[in-house]
């Protein structure tokens, strides 16, 4: 199975060059490790995600407005945000492999372990018995009850040494378990160290302390430090939210995965604002709303679940993430935090300045509380993309790859496609794409067979296809051509406008959340 799902990681990954999504970064020079490039294909789905999270975000809820910060802040910012003190990963390296792990993570990787032999009995109960109580077989079964004291207790050890910021325990819990290093099977490991994730550039023409700031590595604090700016200008009242895309950077001890994890990458970040003792309820109604709006693209309901944090950052009091089943396994896709009202509060005293909200009702002023929704948009990049690809053998033997992506997000919704290049089916094919392109995103082909056509189409992921051939020109109809049944219809050219607008539209995939 690991095999398989490796397989499938690598042909992704090779698809997405293959076909303009994604490249090495400077590739001609050998690219630059965990950096990436979006193709001409890439960058179309990108901008799609893009704008199926904003409008959610601002067009379906009245009291949720749109930033975009700079990526340059003052230093401070990240003093009062706790970033230049306690943005630190524990860094450790196999002597023996020359590989360097996040240790915590090493641990986790071992509590993953465990949980998938809870699974497999839980599994193998479940085969063995009629009217199966997961429950009752989990509360009871000694095997099982070893396996799950064994995670609370390594989850309590991680928790205090990450907590403390004690290494030396992290090393040693690392020894206890008797973790190898993945490739080498080696347990010979170095000491583990603090690693600031934090990239740090030079502003001025001198080059030196004073002159310090760094690149952001989160998008929130630029929604935080404008907050009294919207609050007034929006004339916004509690509860309400900020939302912003933008770019953030860090530098990531061990970033693989392809664009899993990057050192330059891309967040889709709200923070919603309520009054304080209020960010329970509005945790849950966001993590209730989250999990729909990833639902509704029809990626497959079993690829999603929620995974509650037991190791909570100092500025929240819940947090817990959205999962996705990549190649890989279930990841983080998208976080949800209750932040409390650290954020505003320590900027209110590194600044000086007040950040507080009168609430005419209560006829108070408070420092809110905010509720936080933080997706990576490249890792919903690569889970759009490796759930939409799919290896087919057909009914006549042949096989073909394609992308099932979801159409509102697809780069290119319609492909214009002469049958021949030759009496007046070119000139015909242009006049139909020159109807639709203002309306939908359309590509042009004439090159080589009819059917090779269809499949690179498939390939780029593109719904549909409309033929022009002699049968056009005597009745004014064409061919469409379905991505996912592969079945033709005839229609005539008259209708294609409004059929492609309602089959392509981003608001059909909101209207189901």
């Amino acid at each position: 199975m690991a095999n398989q799902e490796d397989n499938l990681f690598k042909n992704v990954i090779a698809h997405a060059k293959e076909y303009g999504f994604i490249f090495p970064s400077s590739e001609i020079y050998d690219g630059l490790s965990a950096v990436y490039d979006y193709g001409q294909n890439g960058a179309e789905l990108k901008n799609n995600i893009k704008e199926y999270w904003w409008k959610f975000m601002t067009m379906l809820h009245e009291n949720i407005v749109g930033i975009d910060a700079a990526i340059f802040m003052h230093p401070t910012t990240w003093k009062a945000s706790g970033h230049v003190d306690a943005f630190n990963d524990p860094m450790i390296d196999n002597k023996d492999s020359k590989k360097r792990y996040r240790a915590d993570q090493l641990v986790e990787g071992y509590i993953e372990k465990l949980e998938e032999k809870i699974e497999k009995e839980v599994e193998k109960a479940a085969k063995r018995f009629d009217n199966f109580d997961r429950t009752m077989f989990v509360s009871t079964n000694a095997r099982v009850l070893e396996y799950q004291r064994k995670i609370d207790d390594i989850n309590e050890k991680l928790k205090e040494a990450m907590g403390s910021g004690n290494m030396e325990a992290m090393k040693q819990l690392i020894i206890d378990l008797e973790i190898a290093d993945p490739i080498s099977g080696s347990r010979n490991w170095t000491d583990v160290r603090q690693f600031n994730l934090m990239f740090s550039t030079e502003m001025g023409s001198v080059a030196d302390d004073a002159n310090k700031i760094y690149l952001r590595p989160e998008t929130a604090q630029g929604i935080f430090v404008n907050f009294l700016n919207v609050q007034k200008t929006g004339r916004m009242k509690i509860p309400f939210g900020i939302a912003q895309i933008g770019k953030a950077f860090r530098n990531e001890i061990v970033a693989r995965q392809f664009i899993f994890r990057m050192r330059e990458f891309e967040q889709m970040e709200m923070q919603f604002f309520v009054k304080p003792g209020e960010e329970m309820q509005w945790y849950e109604s966001w993590k209730e709303k989250r999990m729909k709006w990833h639902k509704a693209l029809g990626l497959g309901d079993e690829n999603y679940r929620f995974h509650d944090h037991l190791n909570l950052a100092h500025y929240a009091n819940a947090a817990c993430d959205i999962q996705f089943n990549f190649p890989m396994g279930f990841r983080e896709l998208e976080g949800i935090h209750s932040r409390t009202d650290f954020d505003l509060k320590s900027h209110e005293k590194y600044s000086g300045k007040k950040l507080q909200y009168f609430d005419p009702e209560d006829n108070q002023n408070y420092i809110p509380y905010v509720v936080e929704t933080s997706i990576g948009l490249d890792r919903m990049f690569l889970a759009v993309l490796s759930s939409a690809y799919k290896e087919e053998k057909l009914p006549d033997g042949s096989e073909r790859v394609v992308l099932r992506i979801p159409a509102p997000l697809a780069p290119n919704k319609v492909a214009i496609l002469p049958l021949t290049k030759k009496d007046g089916l070119p000139e015909k094919a242009m006049e139909i794409m020159n109807e639709l392109k203002f309306h939908v995103r359309c590509f042009y082909e004439e090159k080589d067979a009819i059917g090779k056509r269809y499949r690179r189409q498939d390939a780029i992921g593109t719904p549909y296809c409309v033929t022009v051939d002699h049968q056009t020109l005597q009745d004014n109809t064409v061919t469409i051509r379905h991505r996912d049944t592969m079945e033709q219809e005839r229609v005539v050219i008259a209708s294609l406008k409004a059929t492609l607008i309602e089959a392509c539209s981003i608001n059909n995939i909101l209207k189901k959340i």
